[in-house]
């Protein structure tokens, strides 16, 4: 399962009230917190997808960018861990606070976390990275 599906559901019924994925509860809140300070630091808007990635991989995450509120001022963050696939895509206003140099940086970093199993760690580290970069806006 990814993160957003639901588990199926128990003889009653009735959902469950917590979505299965590869996260604790804490693990989340420190995720939402670190997307929380890096919009807010940089008036960028950052977005995690974590699931799987439709061939061509770097092509499913550009149409999860698009599909975003503001794609421009976006910077999207795709990770399939189950492909041991990352992509990071940015806007047209967010590629010039944040050149893909940059970013692959970023990516290096996340990798390394990713490969130790620290999953959530490497996302928060990526988005932390990213900001810095980006500055304040």
């Amino acid at each position: 399962m990814t993160v957003g599906e639901a588990r199926p559901t128990t003889g009653t019924g009735t959902p469950p009230e917590v979505l299965d994925g590869p996260f604790s509860t804490r693990q989340l809140l420190r995720i939402d917190e670190a997307l929380r300070l890096a919009d807010q630091g940089t008036g960028l808007v950052f977005s995690v997808y974590v699931g799987g990635l439709d061939e061509p991989i770097r092509e499913h995450a550009e149409r999860l960018h698009r599909q975003l509120a503001d794609p421009d001022r976006s910077v999207l963050i795709a990770v399939s861990p189950n492909q041991r696939q990352l992509e990071i895509v940015t806007g047209k206003y967010a590629r010039k606070r944040i050149p893909d140099t940059y970013a692959k940086l970023a990516a290096l970093s996340m990798v390394a976390s990713f490969g130790g199993g620290d999953l959530a760690g490497g996302i928060i580290q990526g988005l932390d990275q990213l900001a810095s970069h980006a500055g304040k806006g």
